[in-house]
C-alpha cells in the first residue's frame, strides 16, 4: 500500500509540472494513469505597461528612423515624439535622423550615440515577411546590431522596429490608439534617466545630435578628424 501510495503521488506531481491532469482510478490491468493536457495561459495586454509620471526635461533623445515603408514609420514617429513631449521633453533635445532602410539604424546609431549628445536613442523600421529568407536574416542583424550598439557604448538603444508577418499586422501596430510609437518615446525617457542616474549627465555645452563646431566642444567631422598625411583605404 506505501508503495502504490508513492507512486500515485510521484505521478500526480510530474504530471502537474508538465501541465497534465491525471487519472489514477485503476492500477492493475489498466494504464496506471491517463494523461490529459490542460491549456497554459498567460495574462499578456499589449501596451499595457505603467511608466507612471516620467520628467524628461532634463533629457536628450535621437531618433533614428527609415524611409522604407514610410507611411507607417511617420505614424510612429508622431506618437514617439508625442510621448516625448508628454513627458517633457524639449523640441530642442529631440533630434530626428532618416537612413534608408532598416538594416542601416545599428550604425547610423552608433554614430549618434559616440556624439556624446544623446542620452538614448531609439531606432525605429518597419520589416514586413516576404517569400525569401530576406526577412529573417535582416530581423537577426538589426536586433543583435542595435543590442551591440547599447552594450558598447552604454547609451540605450530603444528597439522600434516592428517585425510583421504582413501589412495589416503593421497598420494594427502603427496607427491610432494600438501604435507602439509612444510606448518607445517613454521607454526612452525612461532608460534615459537611468542611464544619466547611473554615469551622470552628458554636457549641456553640446547641441544634440550631430553638429557643426561650437565654441568649447570638438568637431566630429571626420573631415577634421582625418590624419592628412594617411591615404584611404588600407
Amino acid at each position: 500500500m506505501i508503495a502504490k501510495a508513492i507512486l500515485l503521488l510521484t505521478s500526480s506531481i510530474l504530471g502537474r509540472s508538465a501541465g497534465f491532469t491525471i487519472n489514477t482510478s485503476t492500477l492493475y490491468g489498466k494504464p496506471i494513469f491517463s494523461a490529459k493536457k490542460t491549456a497554459i495561459t498567460r495574462n499578456s495586454v499589449e501596451g499595457s505597461i505603467d511608466f507612471g509620471e516620467i520628467d524628461g526635461s532634463d533629457v536628450r533623445i535621437g531618433i533614428i528612423k527609415t524611409r522604407w515603408n514610410k507611411e507607417s514609420v511617420d505614424s510612429l514617429l508622431d506618437g514617439a515624439k508625442d510621448a516625448l513631449k508628454d513627458c517633457g521633453v524639449k523640441d530642442e533635445n529631440i533630434f530626428v535622423k532618416e537612413v534608408p532602410g532598416s538594416y542601416e539604424l545599428p550604425l547610423a546609431a552608433r554614430f549618434l550615440a559616440l556624439s556624446g549628445t544623446v542620452d538614448a536613442i531609439v531606432c525605429m523600421g518597419v520589416l514586413i515577411k516576404g517569400d525569401t529568407m530576406h526577412f529573417e536574416y535582416i530581423c537577426s542583424a538589426v536586433s543583435s546590431g542595435i543590442m551591440n550598439v547599447q552594450l558598447q557604448t552604454s547609451v540605450p538603444c530603444i528597439f522600434g522596429v516592428l517585425t510583421a508577418k504582413n501589412d495589416e499586422q503593421v497598420k494594427e501596430r502603427s496607427f491610432g490608439e494600438h501604435s507602439l510609437g509612444p510606448g518607445w518615446g517613454k521607454t526612452a525617457v525612461e532608460m534615459a534617466l537611468l542611464r544619466n542616474e547611473a554615469l551622470g549627465k552628458i554636457s549641456n555645452k553640446m547641441k544634440v545630435g550631430f553638429n557643426e563646431d561650437d565654441e568649447g566642444t570638438v568637431s566630429q567631422d571626420p573631415e577634421k578628424l582625418r590624419d592628412p598625411l594617411r591615404s584611404i583605404g588600407f
